[in-house]
């Protein structure tokens, strides 16, 4: 692949333009000159047209041979003439290299002069001088009006190319460090116009994913360090835990083992939980891949609510809503699901009303927990995000809703939260394609 040519665009454009106005001036010179030269021609077979006309009436008149010639005769036309007796007056013939141009006539007339032969020559030389001064008028305006042109195209270029200069400058106090300055063309509809405004594009895309880039940065490194902070809690709570459990005595209580044992595996499997979001969290920013087969909603509702049944009896569980089917994958629908129950139980501290009511896209999630105030009501989609109510040891990782919304989204749908009639909050999946 060759490189772009970049010689100087005030040279080409200089270098263009007079090669045109040379081209333009020779073309001008050769048809002045071509017109010129027939012109002349024409002027002087006029001329001598006008003399042998002349001659003509001044036979007729009987005119003294002598006084005819000298008569005809007149600047740049000599004549000669030879009378029927065969006496020859006037010019000898002129050398066979001058530029001339003769008419020969038959003159009519009395009797000393009828049939007398008559030659008139024109001599071209003052023509030929006229046009070789032509010329070199010719060639001397050509020469000045191209240094002139030049001179003029250099100023000329330079004013015309200062929006390119503008446009280099922003550019280099772009790559200096500088930002926000933009050309900012009054018209667009101009080439320099056009360009200017895709410049402009350019760099508002350029600063935009710079800014983009540098906010992802901040919220991987925010990202990565509150996740190392979540997992340092479970994997302290299980080092401690094993470490007395290794430090017990052979005679310690069954009872003291038991509960260092269980708290070993409790904090395990916390931290195992930690690790699976963390997992499918880089799955959704990887682009998850999603299994598309019909589920019914309904069903994933009631398998959901008899397991809240079970894990918190003393919660009322609501299921209702038309049997709804949709395309999705079914394990990721349940994982959403399980995720608004499982922050619904925690939100009402084990006590209260889930219901679970399947829509004609979705699903509606509600609780009757303390809610969620306005101002964090999308704030608690973000990462590693927990509200105070939901702080404390069976407080959840702040994941399993930006999981939630996540797969709803890799679904075409979308996940928000509302503000439920008579307090608590509301969870709403929609969006979900038939």
């Amino acid at each position: 692949m060759t490189g772009l040519r970049t010689t100087s665009l005030r040279r080409r454009v200089t270098v263009t333009v007079l090669v045109v106005l040379a081209v333009v001036l020779i073309a001008v010179g050769i048809v002045v000159d071509t017109v010129f030269r027939a012109q002349a021609e024409r002027d002087v077979n006029a001329v001598l047209t006008a003399r042998v006309q002349l001659a003509q009436q001044l036979a007729k008149q009987n005119v003294a041979p002598q006084n005819l010639l000298r008569r005809v005769e007149t600047r740049g036309v000599q004549g000669s003439l030879v009378l029927p007796d065969g006496t020859f007056l006037g010019a000898a013939d002129l050398p066979a290299d001058a530029r001339i141009r003769q008419v020969k006539a038959t003159l009519s007339g009395p009797a000393r002069i009828n049939g007398a032969k008559l030659t008139l020559t024109a001599d071209e030389s003052l023509v030929a001088a006229a046009e070789q001064s032509l010329r070199w008028v010719l060639l001397a305006t050509g020469v000045a009006a191209l240094l002139v042109a030049a001179i003029g195209l250099l100023l000329a270029v330079r004013f015309a190319l200062a929006p390119l200069d503008a446009m280099t400058r922003l550019a280099r106090s772009i790559v200096s460090g500088g930002r926000g300055g933009r050309l900012a063309p009054e018209r667009t509809g101009t080439e320099l116009g056009r360009a200017a405004a895709a410049f402009d594009s350019a760099l508002d895309a350029l600063e935009g994913a710079e800014r983009a880039a540098q906010a992802s940065e901040h919220r991987t490194r925010q990202f990565v360090a509150d996740a190392a902070h979540e997992l340092r809690t479970p994997l302290a709570g299980v080092q401690a835990a094993a470490e007395a459990l290794v430090q017990q005595p052979p005679d310690a209580p069954v009872e003291q083992r038991e509960r260092l044992q269980l708290l070993v595996v409790r904090e395990s499997q916390r931290a195992g939980r930690l690790v699976a979001d963390l997992l499918d969290l880089a799955r959704l920013d990887a682009g998850a891949d999603l299994e598309r087969v019909p589920v019914a909603l309904l069903a994933l509702a009631h398998a959901q609510a008899d397991q809240v049944r079970l894990t918190a009896p003393e919660v009322a569980v609501e299921v209702r809503g038309p049997d709804t089917r949709v395309l999705g994958d079914p394990a990721r629908l349940t994982q959403i699901l399980a995720n608004l129950a499982g922050n619904a139980v925690r939100a009402m501290a084990g006590h209260g009303t889930l219901t679970l009511e399947v829509t004609a896209d979705g699903m509606v999630v509600t609780d009757t927990g303390p809610g969620v105030p306005g101002p964090d009501r999308e704030r608690i989609f973000d990462r590693l995000v927990r509200l105070d109510t939901a702080r404390g040891d069976g407080g959840g990782s702040g994941l399993g809703l930006p999981i939630a919304r996540g797969f709803a989204r890799a679904h075409g749908g979308d996940l928000w939260c509302e503000a439920a009639p008579g307090g608590g909050a509301r969870f709403r999946l929609a969006g979900l394609s038939a």
